[in-house]
This record gives C-alpha cells, structure tokens and sequence, in this order.
C-alpha cells in the first residue's frame, strides 16, 4: 500500500510551523485538529499550519510538502496504532478502541489519494474554511522521469 511520508528540502518548516515534523516520518492530513478553529483562532504559525501542513507522526509536527511512499501492513498497524493514541492524548478520545476507526479513516483518506501516484511524487496542501467546513485542496509535484543533471559526486564515507 502507498501512503505520505514527510519530505524536507530545507529548514524553512522550523521557522514557518511550531513545531516541524521531521523527515521521513509518516504524514496524514491532519485537519481534524482545526476542526475547532474559526478563522480569528488562526493566526500566526497556528494558521500556517492549518493553511499549508501535513501532520507527521509520530513528532505531530507539521511539514509543508510529503511524498508518496510503500507501506508495508506492520507499518500500518504501528500507524494506526500512533495515531489512535494521539487521539485520545490530544483529543480526549475515550479509549484506543473508540480512537481506532478515525485513525483508521484518517490514514485511509491518504492512502487513497496515493494508490495511484507515482511512488516519490510529492504532495502540497491548502487549506481553507469554507460555509460546509474545512476544504482542503492537494497539490501534486511528479517524480522526474529521467534525471535532469549528470551526477557530479558521490558521497564516501570515510575509513576511521
């Protein structure tokens, strides 16, 4: 199965969100944890967040660009697993059990929009609040074909 990863091409998500995910780290979308907010609630890297970013977990940080990339089920599982308890952490979701099915869903939402990308395209988002709620609109970057430079180094490690 596919899914998002966060990808990092630069620091600048430790200047633009509170916290940033860290590359590499699973990402959904995240939006339910604005699902609260109204417009005057979002201001500064609270807005950028809710504007512009994934949620990596398991850093719940946010990332402005992920990429598609193979899951195994054991990755799910754990996944799932994470997620679930973010929700009742952060959430007040009663139990695991009763956390399970949104994590589930949640993760499933990604999945779906990768099961057909390319392995590698990358993903942007923009969020904004509309009269139904929360619209989200993704934006997709395709994987190069071909490289477009000849590769000029290799990196070695040294012999200690």
């Amino acid at each position: 199965m596919k899914c998002l990863r966060v990808v990092r091409f630069d620091h600048s998500d430790d200047h633009v969100f509170a916290e940033a995910a860290a590359s590499g780290e699973w990402a959904v979308s995240g939006a339910f944890a604005f699902a609260d907010d109204d417009e005057e609630a979002l201001t500064g890297k609270r807005r950028q967040a809710f504007a512009n970013g994934f949620l990596g977990v398991p850093s719940f940080g946010r990332s402005t660009f992920a990429t598609v990339s193979e899951m195994d089920r054991e990755e799910h599982d754990r996944l799932v697993d994470r997620l679930a308890q973010h929700f009742v952490d952060a959430y007040s979701a009663p139990d695991l059990e009763a956390a399970r099915p949104a994590a589930l869903e949640e993760i499933g939402f990604v999945s779906d929009m990768c099961a057909e990308k390319s392995v590698n395209t990358v993903f942007t988002v923009r969020r904004v609040i509309a009269e139904e709620g929360i619209r989200e609109e993704f934006r997709e970057i395709a994987a190069p074909k071909t490289p477009d430079h000849a590769r000029i180094w290799d990196v070695v490690e040294d012999e200690a």
